[in-house]
């Protein structure tokens, strides 16, 4: 149990605090909610918080479009925003006509505008989805998912149970099927990058936080009877749509990174007679220190071994033990080390761009983690 929280603490950290924040202003704008008149708020600020709303959602569509450049992502987000932006707009027409399907109450809603709900949280869950696997992502298989709600559905209307529950409890399978896929995503990417600092692999947790943020949101909603508090889903949801859609246009794509390099072609695979092959990658590391660039990808060592990137990734697990990230790293700390020695004139913070290291903060972390203590200990250790 301490293990597995110590590492959600050494890797995701930043979204733990990120979380905290987001649920204090969440509980602090719930009661402040209270002070709106209700009247007030139907009538007026909550379809006028629906129009804008969907004027979010059209207008990072748009951007997404605009900046496409075959990337499925953002095509996928792009299509999400769309779909939420008319709901919304039939939303803002449905409440000239003084009807609203999700009216709260004092107890948990109809089963009707629960399934409408959980279809929004299948949408919010398709991002991660495609984010972690978009090879092998497609709207029709996404869609599949959507059956074991379509069959508590048809359950619901056609026998006198109450499958509320089971329908609220949808979103949380969901859930559990993306985050499944979380530690396979980031293995990926640590057999393949030396620096993981813009990749998604951290942003995919903070945006499962706030996919899990509004849905306590929505289900707190259901159980008040101050229907004003609608305006605490609606300015997050539109604050999800806005973060999200801007991570979506600038954070770079770690399987576009793989697209843009060589393109794999047909290699040996390594055997028993490859065993020179450490002997070439250990001298060319040395004279080279390819390491050096904090761009340096498992691609890059087929410029001296003629293995494809699966190959690539077998030999550095089965002859150094660990992954091409760890590994890496390990030669970064390893240089850092030698330099600290050699020349205790330099700054750390020379030390670490000297090294590969993408940002002081990583270059502490991953040298702590390897020596269980910090560069600057070391440094006064050494003398």
């Amino acid at each position: 149990m301490r293990k597995a929280v110590c590492y959600l603490w050494d890797n995701y950290k930043s979204e733990i605090f990120f979380g905290l924040i987001m649920s204090v202003l969440l509980i602090a704008s719930t009661f402040l909610s209270r002070l709106i008149p209700e009247e007030f708020f139907d009538s007026f600020l909550n379809p006028a918080l629906s129009f804008a709303f969907g004027i979010v959602c059209v207008f990072g569509a748009t951007l997404c479009l605009k900046h496409l450049e075959h990337n499925r992502i953002r095509k996928t987000w792009a299509i999400i925003l769309l779909l939420w932006g008319f709901w919304e707009f039939v939303m803002v027409a449905l409440f000239k006509t003084a009807y609203n399907p999700f009216q709260v109450g004092n107890e948990l809603m109809e089963s009707v505008p629960m399934q409408i709900a959980c279809v929004f949280a299948w949408m919010l869950l398709i991002y991660p989805s495609i984010s972690i696997r978009p090879g092998r992502f497609n709207w029709g298989r996404s869609a599949l998912s959507l059956l074991p709600l379509a069959v508590l559905g048809v359950i619901d209307y056609l026998l006198p149970v109450d499958l509320r529950i089971l329908i609220a409890l949808y979103p949380i399978w969901l859930m559990t099927v993306v985050a499944k896929n979380i530690r396979k995503y980031r293995q990926w990417c640590e057999e393949n990058f030396s620096t993981l600092d813009d990749i998604d692999a951290q942003w995919i947790v903070r945006y499962l936080v706030m996919v899990v943020l509004s849905g306590l949101v929505f289900y707190y909603l259901c159980l008040s009877d101050d229907p004003a508090r609608a305006f605490t889903q609606q300015w997050y949801l539109m604050f999800v749509m806005s973060y999200t859609t801007e991570q979506v246009l600038y954070r770079p794509d770690p399987w576009e990174r793989l697209r843009s390099t060589v393109v794999e072609d047909e290699k040996e695979e390594p055997n028993s007679a490859n065993a020179a092959y450490r002997e070439i990658l250990d001298a060319w590391l040395e004279k080279e220190k390819p390491y050096r660039n904090p761009d340096f990808q498992l691609q890059d060592l087929r410029q001296v071994l003629p293995m494809n990137r699966t190959y690539l990734s077998q030999f550095i697990n089965a002859e150094y033990g660990c992954s091409f990230y760890h590994w890496v790293n390990g030669l970064r700390v390893a240089e850092a080390k030698r330099l600290i020695a050699e020349h205790p004139d330099m700054t750390l913070e020379e030390v670490s761009k000297h090294c590969g290291f993408s940002s002081r903060r990583l270059f502490t972390q991953i040298f702590a983690r390897e020596t269980e203590v910090t560069p600057r200990e070391w440094s006064k250790k050494g003398q």
